[in-house]
């Protein structure tokens, strides 16, 4: 038995393991490093791109209830990531180097999976899991249109700017994690505290700076795709900054759970950064997502207070994320509903997040293994946040479609009587959660 997994991506890395492990040959198909996309850097498998974060991991919110899930399904790449991990306090993030070369390492010595470095440019007549992410290339896009008989859907994304660590000044920020409650202890983020005025000479400059322009993509165009949409849950911060004159305070620049030491009192904006690399010399910008032009991103992030020599090791960009009408196209077993032995995971489906992406390559490639095996495909139950999240990108209405992250708000709600705190709620439905994944496993003897 063999199949084709298109993307050597966190999904498609997923999907290629589990399949093998369950006795089928895979060839994983990727492009990189002979076609490279603009936003990776490496030939590596599984390379991040945006963030190094996967989320938070206390066990009480949706991606630490979507990553136990994961644990009890096996993930090769939750695995991966757990061991190369950086100090990011109640999240999961990693040294993104470490781990796609620790992803690419497990995925080479597999017996049962052969890597083919080249470009898919049309979809397999065979048994296959497409997994081809955010930037599927042009002609398998068309390819994909053509099977369905419907218009793609494609919004632009963005990525944020890293800063070497000792370009920071210490001076100015502070080490601190929101809402720690060991004073003594330090924080796992570097904070930059803006006054009152600094965050309004900051906006203005930001609101004024001159951005690239972004090209139509013709190839797509042709193909009926509807352009220039922006992702809500990754704005560029120039694009929040038009939406209200303090929206950044209250959005990726919120102060709330910070006290700078050097005053004694809550900032009213701060720019967090987040350790980037395992030796703690690269940082991320937090929820700086830019599409600003290179000179005018030193001018304007240089105005933060702390980061006036900051040197950056790469800066903010965007790119095209391309994503399927999933709500008339596929099952929420990830099955393609015209052709039994074709399979969609990752951001393509219009799941977001790293671990969403991890999540649907996982189910992917278990179901087309029992899929060839003759066994019965999995359907996950709504109160599993990845079953939630896959009805969610089956069930939608398209008019109204966007990308989305595991959340508590996709879950179904509990039966119970009276008010419990967010802490309460959150265990609730992670135990509910266990018991619901446990039971359809012993239902199926997985």
């Amino acid at each position: 038995m063999e199949i084709s997994v298109i993307g050597g991506g966190l999904a498609g890395c997923e999907a290629a393991w589990q399949a093998a492990n369950r006795g089928v040959r895979v060839h994983l198909y990727e492009g990189r490093p002979s076609r490279q996309t603009g936003a990776h850097l490496t030939g590596n498998l599984a390379e991040l791109v945006c963030s190094n974060s996967l989320g938070s991991h206390l066990p009480d919110r949706a991606s630490g209830i979507l990553k136990e899930e994961m644990r009890c399904m096996g993930s090769l790449l939750l695995e991966c990531a757990e061991v190369s991990a950086v100090p990011a306090g109640s999240a999961l993030a990693v040294d993104r180097h470490q781990f796609s070369r620790r992803v690419t390492e497990r995925i080479e010595s597999h017996p049962n999976i052969e890597i083919i470095r080249t470009e898919v440019n049309a979809i397999p007549e065979t048994p296959v899991i497409i997994a081809s992410g955010p930037l599927t290339s042009p002609n398998l896009a068309n390819s994909i249109a053509s099977l369905s008989g419907m218009d793609q859907l494609y919004f632009f994304d963005a990525i944020a700017p890293i800063v070497h660590a000792e370009s920071i000044n210490m001076n100015i920020a502070f080490r601190a994690s929101r809402y720690s409650e060991d004073s003594e202890q330090e924080g796992d983020y570097i904070n930059c505290p803006l006054s009152r005025d600094e965050y309004d000479e900051f906006v203005s400059a930001l609101k004024t700076a001159e951005r690239i322009e972004l090209r139509p993509f013709e190839e797509m165009i042709r193909s009926g795709v509807r352009a220039g949409k922006f992702f809500e849950g990754c704005l560029p911060v120039e694009i929040i900054s038009e939406r209200g004159r303090d929206s950044l305070a209250f959005g990726p620049m919120r102060p709330v759970g910070l006290v700078d030491p050097h005053t004694g009192r809550r900032p009213f904006a701060v720019v967090q950064l987040r350790q980037d690399n395992l030796a703690g010399s690269l940082f991320n910008m937090v929820g700086f997502q830019t599409n600003l032009k290179i000179s005018d991103q030193k001018r304007v992030f240089r105005m933060i207070p702390g980061l006036e020599q900051a040197e950056f090791q790469r800066f903010g960009q965007m790119h095209r994320n391309t994503f399927i009408a999933s709500p008339n196209l596929l099952h929420p077993s990830l099955q393609f509903r015209d052709r039994g032995d074709l399979f969609f995971a990752g951001q393509i489906t219009g799941v977001e997040g790293y671990m969403g992406n991890i999540a649907t390559g996982l189910l992917a490639g278990i179901n087309l293994s029992r899929w060839m095996q003759k066994e019965p495909i999995l359907v996950l139950p709504r109160e599993t946040m990845l079953g939630s999240l896959c009805h969610y990108v089956t069930h939608s209405s398209l008019r109204d479609f966007q990308p989305m992250k595991a959340n508590l708000g996709l879950l179904p709600p509990l039966e119970m009587n009276g008010r419990i705190s967010r802490h309460d709620r959150g265990k609730l439905f992670a135990a509910r959660s266990r018991a619901a994944l446990q039971d359809l496993f012993d239902q199926l003897n997985v």
